[in-house]
């Protein structure tokens, strides 16, 4: 007798969950491999359910993107001291940095952003990014809002979530991916070069929560630490390697197999037919056998001045490979910052020492591997259908020393700051050469046009084509928006 099983995890105390991720991509083990990937493809189309009835667009810039690439600066960049400098103003305000001309007159940025000054012709500076906070809120509640849309009632007195757990709302990746499948043989959603956090707090806010871990990012941590400015040139993808016994033709042969046993099996065929097999058990096997996904990883691929271009540090490197992953087919990726929020060094967290730090270490790394990629990518032609996103999670605070979320701040340091900062957007028809917003004198508050973390996001979903309001259900089967806005469509020419 034949038995078809229900779903996985069905008579689980959380049927949500599903397999995971990293179960799912092991493929390097056995004949099984295929039909595992298979299922995990066949699982992603069957979980959408049936999408919102698609409606005329019209407005500026809908499905423009095929992918997007978020370079996401963990930790709270300060917009005064790189992107959004002022003139005439006190002395604990006044950045550091000079501010220099770029190639777009009437667009400034500080003199420790020279090569991004060379290409502002290619995007769009948001200098009104603006929200205000329920209570105390650090970096977990902020990341959290910035990758999902949506904020959480579960903060602790510090100003920190809970760790993530399978009913957190879905990072926007996530839900890209599932409504939008990428149309080649690639992974779908790839997050690097470390994961999401604030101290003790890991990943929170960059899983896919309720939809279940079918729709989790593939992770690309590599080995070291945060300080490990070589990490890259030892990435590990051993998840997407055959063994040398298990080579493609057995693969073939096994998909065969299963070919003859289905023909033999009309009954079965009829019963599972709406799940189109076929499709995904093809996908799950291109993507094991093309090595696609795995020469796309490969960055020794590049040539040496162009690694030299985008610079010789995890940034600049994570920076080329999220090229590379777009080229080859991947619909998302995040580029998170190299360091974790609530740190030192070339962390953007720059409550003490930011002169230096930002001089020496995470300004020069931005404004190398940023230009790069901006330039790298639009002389590829990728940013016709790529959108390509810079953003923090807050800003920092207009007066230096002073304390706005509990933390400690010397003379020279900033303090969190969400209620105006900066954020870059460029690629997918995004208008170029162009300041979207306004901040005030001190670049304390938006004077024109405020844009929403919330709206930033409707703004990705829209240019991948998808309807910010869309409806997804959560772990309760309650119907949530993508997420509670709209899209800014006045970005787009």
């Amino acid at each position: 007798m034949l038995i078809i099983p229900g779903q996985s995890g069905k008579d689980l105390c959380d049927p949500h969950l599903g397999v995971s991720r990293r179960a799912i991509l092991r493929v390097g083990g056995s004949g099984l491999l295929g039909l595992s990937l298979g299922s995990m493809l066949k699982l992603q189309a069957a979980s959408a359910g049936i999408e919102a009835a698609q409606v005329a667009k019209t407005a500026p810039g809908w499905g423009r993107a095929k992918s997007v690439i978020m370079v996401y600066l963990q930790g709270g960049p300060s917009h005064l001291d790189l992107w959004d400098p002022k003139d005439d103003v006190p002395d604990n305000v006044r950045s550091a940095f000079k501010p220099i001309d770029t190639k777009v007159p009437g667009i400034r940025v500080t003199e420790i952003m020279p090569r991004l000054a060379q290409v502002t012709d290619k995007f769009t500076f948001i200098r009104s990014m603006s929200y205000t906070p329920n209570g105390l809120f650090n970096h977990t509640a902020a990341i959290y809002q910035m990758m999902t849309g949506y904020t959480t009632d579960k903060v602790s007195p510090s100003g920190q979530l809970e760790p993530p757990n399978a009913k957190d709302f879905p990072n926007f990746g996530s839900n890209i991916i599932r409504l939008k499948p990428p149309t080649e043989p690639m992974l779908p959603f790839v997050q690097l070069p470390r994961p999401l956090q604030e101290s003790g707090v890991v990943g929170k806010g960059g899983s896919a929560g309720f939809l279940g871990k079918a729709f989790d990012p593939y992770t690309l941590f590599p080995d070291g630490d945060d300080n490990d400015m070589a990490k890259m040139d030892r990435i590990k993808i051993d998840d997407l390697q055959l063994r040398p016994e298990v080579f493609s033709l057995r693969l073939e042969r096994r998909a065969r197999l299963r070919e003859l046993i289905d023909s033999g099996m009309p009954d079965m065929e009829k019963a599972v037919s709406e799940y189109n097999l076929d499709s995904y058990y093809e996908k799950a096997l291109s993507l094991v056998i093309s090595g696609r996904a795995r020469d796309a990883f490969n960055l020794k691929a590049e040539p040496e001045p162009l690694r030299d271009m985008y610079g010789r540090n995890t940034f600049g490197q994570s920076c080329l490979l999220a090229r590379r992953l777009v080229e080859a087919g991947t619909r998302v990726v995040e580029v998170i910052w190299p360091k974790v929020a609530n740190s030192d060094l070339h962390s953007w967290d720059h409550h003490t020492d930011l002169s230096s730090r930002m001089k020496d270490r995470s300004g020069p790394m931005l404004d190398q591997g940023l230009s790069a990629l901006l330039t790298d990518m639009d002389q590829r032609g990728l940013l016709n259908d790529t959108l390509v996103v810079a953003v923090g999670e807050f800003g920092r605070s207009p007066q230096k020393g002073v304390s706005t979320s509990g933390n400690g701040n010397s003379a020279d340091g900033r303090d969190h700051w969400p209620y105006c900062y900066t954020a870059v957007v460029a690629g997918a028809g995004m208008k170029r050469g162009h300041i979207h917003g306004k901040s005030d004198k001190t670049g304390s508050a938006p004077t024109d046009d405020p844009v929403h973390p919330g709206q930033l996001l409707a703004t990705i979903y829209h240019a991948v084509g998808i309807d910010p309001a869309t409806i997804v259900y959560n772990h309760l089967n309650q119907p949530r928006e993508l997420v509670k806005a709209e899209a800014e469509s006045r970005l787009f020419a």
